[in-house]
């Protein structure tokens, strides 16, 4: 990448934390990036362009840096702490503040929705991988499966994120919850055969387990 195409995107990232979507322009974006406006152009077609590659990329290398976190993981419980330090991470960076902007402009623009389908489906395929690991011979898989837990995770953590940004507190009780759950988790695993045989039984009857016959 070159050093002018670098700074732009840096500045684009810079321009939505500090101004929102609606402040961020062709204008906004060179003065932060500390280049002429012109190379706005030069470099991508549209100012939306711009923020698009920006949110990608940005998004990449985020969860690049993470990933070994995500490899070492070994529990449900271990996956929502790393979450946890990565949710109070990425709020005192002000990278919440550029996924909440990104997707505010997304539900009105298709290229930002777009972006964001792309960002968000960088960070769940990490926590699929996580669950499909973790969750392989446990009770635990009979009650969601990783396809669509993976989602549900990352929905609950972005909009805890958002959450805290209205109110702190509310999101730290959010957050606290959440690792409740993952100790329920552990305990789904320490169950012996007859209470198994029970939880299936029963998941039988809600309709929202496979077939074990």
């Amino acid at each position: 990448m070159s050093d002018t195409r670098r700074k732009l995107i840096d500045g684009a990232i810079q321009t939505l934390r500090t101004r929102g979507i609606t402040g961020t322009s062709a204008r906004s974006i060179a003065a932060a990036a500390g280049v002429n406006q012109a190379l706005v152009f030069y470099h991508f077609d549209s100012v939306d362009q711009l923020v698009d590659a920006a949110c990608r990329e940005g998004t990449a290398e985020l969860v690049a840096e993470y990933r070994a976190r995500f490899l070492a993981v070994t529990s449900l419980r271990e996956l929502l702490a790393l979450g946890r330090d990565l949710s109070v991470a990425e709020r005192q960076s002000g990278n919440v503040a550029v996924l909440a902007q990104v997707l505010a402009g997304a539900q009105q623009d298709p290229r930002l929705a777009g972006a964001a389908r792309f960002a968000l489906a960088l960070w769940t395929t990490e926590v699929e991988g996580v669950l499909r690991r973790i969750m392989a011979g446990s009770p635990v898989s009979e009650l969601a499966d990783p396809a669509g837990f993976a989602p549900a995770i990352a929905a609950s953590f972005i909009g805890i994120e958002l959450y805290g940004g209205v109110d702190p507190d509310a999101a730290a009780s959010a957050l606290d919850t959440l690792q409740a759950l993952s100790v329920l988790a552990e305990l789904l695993d320490d169950l012996g055969p007859v209470a198994r045989r029970a939880l299936r039984a029963r998941l039988r009857r809600t309709g929202r387990g496979a077939d074990f016959s």
